[in-house]
C-alpha cells in the first residue's frame, strides 16, 4: 500500500538528494556545520522553562500549521488538527494523512525528524503509529529531549526567537543569565504598531507596550519614545534586527504630522481608511528603520503572503493557524521607494527581503544590487525560500534567481521560520540540495570542479555568512 514513500524514506539515507560522489563528499565537508537560526518562531518561554514535552504530538504536532492544512485538505476534522481530541487521537490522524504527502516537503521533513532525532527509519504511516507513539514517548522522558537539550542535539549556534516590542524579555534575560551554550536573543517584531486600522486590538497592544516600556502612551511621540526605548532594551539583550510580516513593502509618503493626525484620530475613535491605514504604516515602517540603522540593526521584510484568509477559522482559532496563501501584491516600485528614501536621508539600515510569489523572484533578485554604500558585502539580502516556498523547487528557483543576477557566494543561508524544535532538519534539507546543485554544475563545467573552493563556499552560505551580516554581539563571555 505504502511502496512509493518506503522508496522515498529508502532514499533518507547518506545520499539524499545527492546524486553523485562529488556532492556527497560536499555534503560530507560542510553538511554538519553549527547552526545559525537567524528567524524563528520558538517560544523562548520553553526554552527558558526547559520542562520535558508531554508526549509527541506535544513536541510534533501542536501548533504546526503546515501539518493541519496537510490533515484538512485529507479531509481530517478540526478536531483532529487544532480541537479537543486527544493528543493520541492527533498524531494517530497526521499519521494517516502522511502516506498522501508524497512530493510535498512535509514527507521529507517528516522522514528527516524521525530518522536524525528517533533513529526511526521505517516507514511511517497507520501501520507504524502505534509503535512510533510509544518508541519517541518513551524517549521523550529522557533529558536528552528537554528543549535545551534538542538544541545542543541539533548543532545550533545562534537562534533568534521572534518577539513583540510589548513582550517582556525576562524569560531572555534568565535564559542569557545560566551560560546557555546557544546564544538565543530576541528579534523586534513591531507589526502591532501597524495595526492602527483595527481599534480595540490597537488599543490592547498600545496598554500591552505602556506597561512594558514604562511609558504612558497618550500621544505619537509617546508612542515612538516608547518603540524606541523597547528597541535600545532588546538591543541589550543581544538583539540585532527587527522582523516586519507585510503584504508589501509600505512606502507612501506620511511626514510626523499627518502621521500625528492620524493618531489622533484613531485616538478619538474615528475610523482609519485605507490611505491613512497606508501612510501610517509607511511612516512606523520607516521610523524602525531609522532606529535600526542608528544601532547597526538588520531589517527583516517578510513580503507577499495573504494571511487568515478562512474568516470563520480565524474568529475561532485566530491568526497563523494555517489559512494562509501566496498573495499577487506588486512588489517592485515599493519595495525600490522605501529602500531609496532611506538611502536619500542617510538612514537605509541592512534589509534582507524574503519573497513568497515565485514569480517575483527576478523583481526581488535584482532589487537587492540596486542599493549599496561601498563597505558593506551584500547590504541588501534575498532571503531564502520561506513558508510555501521551502521546497526543493522553492530553494532551488530562489538560489538560481539570486545566482543568475547577484552574488550567491555572500548568500545569508536557510532558517528555519518555525515553532518546531524539531525543524532544524530543514537545514540539512537545504544543506543537501546546495551541495547537490553546485556539484551537478562542477560536473557539468558550469562553475570550477574545485572541491576547495566549493566547500569553502558552502561554508559560508551554512554558517560564515550569517554570522558576519547579523554582526551579534559576543555574549557570555564566548565569541560567537
Amino acid at each position: 500500500m505504502y511502496l512509493c514513500a518506503e522508496k522515498i524514506i529508502m532514499m533518507l539515507k547518506p545520499n539524499f538528494l545527492l546524486r553523485s560522489d562529488f556532492s556527497l563528499d560536499l555534503f560530507r565537508a560542510t553538511g554538519a556545520l553549527p547552526i545559525v537560526d537567524y528567524h524563528s518562531h520558538l517560544p523562548i518561554r520553553l526554552l527558558a522553562e526547559n520542562k520535558p514535552f508531554k508526549n509527541i504530538t506535544d513536541l510534533w504536532i501542536r501548533g504546526d500549521h503546515y501539518k493541519w492544512r496537510a490533515m484538512r485538505l485529507n479531509g481530517i476534522p478540526e478536531r483532529f488538527c487544532s480541537g479537543n481530541s486527544s493528543d493520541k487521537e492527533k498524531f494517530l490522524a497526521w499519521a494517516s494523512t502522511v502516506p498522501f504527502t508524497l512530493r510535498n516537503p512535509l514527507h521529507h521533513w517528516t522522514s528527516l525528524e524521525l530518522s536524525k532525532y528517533f533513529k526511526i527509519d521505517d516507514e511511517f504511516g497507520p501501520d507504524t503509529a502505534e509503535q512510533v507513539w510509544d518508541k519517541t514517548n518513551g524517549m521523550l522522558e529522557t533529558e536528552e529531549f528537554l528543549p535545551r537539550q534538542l538544541l545542543l542535539q541539533s548543532k545550533v549556534q545562534i537562534l533568534c526567537t521572534t518577539d513583540d516590542p510589548a513582550d517582556s524579555l525576562d524569560y531572555h534575560n534568565l535564559l542569557s543569565s545560566e551560560n546557555y551554550p546557544v546564544e538565543v536573543v530576541p528579534t523586534f517584531r513591531p507589526d502591532s504598531a501597524m495595526d492602527i486600522g483595527s481599534h480595540e486590538s490597537f488599543d490592547a497592544w498600545i496598554k500591552k507596550l505602556s506597561k512594558e516600556s514604562r511609558i504612558k502612551i497618550t500621544t505619537l511621540d509617546n508612542l515612538l519614545h516608547a518603540l524606541e526605548s523597547r528597541h535600545e532594551d532588546f538591543h541589550d539583550a543581544g538583539c540585532r534586527a527587527s522582523d516586519h510580516g507585510l503584504e508589501y513593502c509600505y512606502s507612501e509618503p506620511c511626514d510626523i504630522a499627518e502621521a500625528n493626525v492620524i493618531f489622533l484620530n484613531w485616538k478619538s475613535g474615528k475610523p482609519v481608511d485605507t490611505l491613512s491605514l497606508n501612510r501610517w504604516r509607511s511612516f512606523i515602517l520607516t521610523s524602525i528603520a531609522r532606529m535600526n540603522f542608528k544601532r547597526g540593526w538588520v531589517m527583516m521584510l517578510h513580503l507577499g503572503a495573504i494571511r487568515n484568509n478562512n474568516t470563520s477559522i480565524s474568529k475561532t482559532l485566530g491568526a497563523d493557524t494555517g489559512c494562509d496563501s501566496v498573495g499577487d501584491f506588486p512588489q517592485a516600485a515599493h519595495l525600490n521607494r522605501f529602500m531609496s528614501n532611506l538611502e536619500n536621508d542617510g538612514n537605509l539600515p541592512k534589509i534582507v527581503i524574503f519573497n513568497s510569489n515565485p514569480a517575483d523572484n527576478l523583481v526581488f533578485a535584482t532589487t537587492i544590487g540596486n542599493f549599496f554604500d561601498g563597505k558593506t558585502i551584500n547590504k541588501i539580502q534575498f532571503g531564502p525560500g520561506w513558508w510555501f516556498l521551502d521546497s526543493i523547487r522553492g530553494m532551488t528557483e530562489q538560489i538560481n534567481s539570486l545566482s543568475e543576477v547577484g552574488l550567491l557566494h555572500h548568500f545569508i543561508g536557510m532558517t528555519t521560520d518555525s515553532r518546531s524544535f524539531l525543524s532544524f532538519s530543514r537545514h540539512e534539507y537545504f544543506r543537501r540540495l546546495m551541495c547537490n546543485l553546485l556539484a551537478e554544475e562542477a560536473e557539468q563545467g558550469m562553475v570550477p570542479a574545485d572541491f576547495s573552493r566549493l566547500a569553502h563556499m558552502l561554508n559560508g552560505i551554512f554558517f560564515e555568512n550569517p554570522k558576519k551580516y547579523f554582526n551579534w554581539p559576543t555574549q557570555l563571555g564566548r565569541k560567537i
